[in-house]
């Protein structure tokens, strides 16, 4: 096997002599929560594209920033550079251990296979009515007289799709009930996995206590709705997610356990519901303060063009990724940017720092789709949903997502922003939002 960077012209070093501040772990995190872009985007500059940085209880991690060792970490044997096993670490609380994020090896591509086709291909697009349906709902309800924030809003979009596409939920007193768990569960969720330290249970009005209960309360509306769609004589005809994940079969022919539905449409309602809504509060905060975009943006869709809307898709995902990183741990040593690093060892592509990198993308800083407009983007350089076969599974889904939720809003609203400075980046769960959750005000409906 060719590890991850055994063409790196560097001369082999020891992990000692890895770059990177070596401020205590703790005064990093708070460099981190306070400006997480601006903190890997100038320790790639400072350090080079491998840099070391030590966080409370993952110590020291390794980030590469450089399109060719990240793409030696996306390609190289994915039972050596363990993505599950480092997404677990965070993650496996919330989405279990029967994710498709928390498996490795073979069981993450039996996973996979299964779960792929309702997200790929043609298939999204047959969600494009539900889609625009909650996004127009949402529009008119929104306020005229007053700023609001908008990521808010957008959320209430996503997580309508999610529960009607995905879950199949029908009737709007069964939706409202799903809303309101899914939002706790959310909001509890949030320091839990962010904070491993806060797993112990020290009463019930401890974090991990209160997480531990919204989890339950969601996994039993969850297993539920996978008892009642099993029952219902209609589940092979009707096209949401959950009915083709039941129609669905492993190789061997075996169907999906209700662990393995619970845990990957938990995992869906994760990554497609607040990564997106978070992404289109971006996308609105970022056109705001660039009037000649908006106003070039707002032509072509008017013209009935994908194109330059496209572009600014993608320019949004590199200016503010929703998330900065992803990782893989290693199970054995492995050669990384001419570092032999040892058993155990996180190795995460610096999604934010390859995003910042003027030598791919001149003028960083610049909000510019145009550098998009050949319609694609390079695999390993432009990378805000992972790569190789652990890229996201709903990629091709979240874009299209965008494009019509943009779309309505553009062809029906004229949108302000109260206040012309950008909102500063704030951790949010695991992504990065918008401080003040996008503030807009509703100049007019169109």
């Amino acid at each position: 096997m060719e590890n991850a960077a055994a063409t790196h012209p560097l001369p082999v070093q020891a992990p000692a002599d890895l770059p990177g501040s070596r401020l205590p772990g703790v005064v990093q995190a708070f460099r981190y929560a306070r400006d997480p872009i601006g903190f890997y985007s100038s320790l790639q500059r400072r350090y080079g594209n491998v840099f070391g940085v030590s966080f409370p209880y993952f110590k020291r991690i390794v980030y590469v920033a450089d399109p060719e060792i990240v793409k030696r970490v996306f390609t190289a044997d994915p039972d050596q550079f363990r993505a599950g096993e480092a997404n677990a670490t965070v993650l496996e609380p919330a989405v279990g251990p029967s994710s498709v994020l928390t498996l490795d090896g073979d069981e993450h591509l039996r996973q996979r296979k299964v779960l792929l086709p309702p997200f790929h291909g043609e298939r999204v697009k047959r969600y494009g009515e539900t889609i625009r349906d909650a996004a127009e709902r949402s529009i008119a309800s929104w306020p005229t007289d007053r700023p609001f924030a908008l990521r808010p809003r957008m959320q209430s979009i996503t997580l309508a799709v999610i529960l009607k596409a995905v879950f199949g939920i029908r009737g709007a007193e069964r939706e409202r009930v799903a809303a309101k768990l899914v939002s706790e569960f959310a909001h509890r969720a949030d320091l839990v996995t962010q904070i491993p330290a806060l797993r112990h249970d020290l009463g019930r009005h401890s974090p991990w206590a209160r997480f531990k209960r919204a989890r339950d309360r969601v996994d039993a509306f969850v297993y539920e709705e996978i008892a009642d769609r099993r029952a219902q004589p209609d589940a092979a005809e009707r096209d949401d997610v959950l009915s083709l994940l039941l129609a669905a079969e492993h190789d061997d022919g075996s169907p999906m356990s209700d662990r393995e539905l619970r845990d990957e449409l938990i995992t869906v309602l994760g990554a497609g519901h607040e990564t997106t809504a978070t992404a289109l509060a971006w996308a609105f905060e970022r056109l705001l303060r660039s009037p000649r975009v908006l106003t070039k943006l707002r032509d072509s869709v008017e013209a009935g063009e994908d194109e330059y809307l496209d572009a600014t898709i993608k320019e949004t995902l590199r200016a503010r990724p929703v998330i900065v990183d992803v990782a893989r741990k290693l199970s054995a040593p492995a050669l990384v940017g001419g570092y032999e690093l040892p058993t155990g060892t996180f190795v995460l592509p610096a999604i934010a720092a390859m995003h910042y990198r003027e030598d791919l993308f001149p003028e960083p800083f610049e909000f510019r789709p145009e550098r998009f407009l050949d319609g694609k983007a390079d695999t390993y350089t432009w990378i805000p949903f992972g790569g190789g076969v652990r890229r996201c599974v709903g990629a091709a889904f979240a874009q299209y997502e965008m494009r019509v939720i943009m779309r309505s809003v553009l062809e029906r609203t004229e949108l302000r922003a109260p206040d012309p400075e950008p909102e500063r980046v704030r951790l949010r769960n695991v992504t990065l939002a918008p401080g003040k959750g996008s503030r807009v005000e509703l100049v007019a409906r169109r």
